[in-house]
């Protein structure tokens, strides 16, 4: 069996429909969607199936304006994410995704300081959760040229399971670029 274009089950919205662009007007309105326009500069799909922890880092990567030290092609310094091998083979990661703590090693060993949370099935991780998202939607930053020293773009990442949002596959990473209260 193969896919083209599924429906995306609810309560998900797709982005590009009528009610997908009036979410996030009114998210644009309400300012969380701090970090979207960091983030969409670096928008990629993802180069394999089981690449989409490694795809998500190398988005936030370059959003957050790390330079990587070598070079990806001719003379730019960028990241892909045949680059992010640091914890793990590619081929590895290719035929197996990435578990959550490989993510936190790819993503500490590239630079990135990572205060990594686990979520719980109670109230208080919830809110804690809550209030992680909040923070980084309300974001005010411009381009990394715009950052102030003390004021640099912080980037929140999640690891989920696709099945319960019924949808297909398992697990998955994405970052969070904004929020809508819908």
């Amino acid at each position: 069996q193969t896919f083209h274009r599924r429906q995306l089950p609810k309560p998900a919205v797709a982005f590009s429909s009528k009610e997908g662009q009036q979410m996030f007007r009114e998210a644009l309105s309400n300012n969380t969607m701090g970090g979207f326009f960091r983030l969409i500069e670096q928008f990629r799909t993802q180069d394999e199936p089981a690449f989409c922890g490694l795809s998500t880092l190398t988005m936030a990567l370059n959003a957050l304006n790390v330079d990587p030290g070598r070079t990806w092609k001719g003379p730019w310094r960028w990241y892909h994410e045949s680059m992010l091998d640091c914890c793990d083979p590619i081929a590895k990661v290719k035929e197996e995704g990435i578990t959550w703590p490989k993510f936190l090693c790819l993503a500490r060993c590239n630079g990135v300081h990572v205060d990594a949370h686990r979520a719980r099935d109670d109230d208080r991780n919830l809110q804690l959760f809550r209030r992680f998202v909040h923070e980084a939607v309300r974001q005010d930053i411009g381009c990394h040229q715009e950052e102030e020293d003390e004021v640099a773009l912080k980037v929140l990442l999640v690891s989920y399971s696709r099945r319960a949002f019924g949808q297909t596959g398992d697990g998955h990473y994405s970052p969070i670029g904004g929020d809508h209260k819908g």
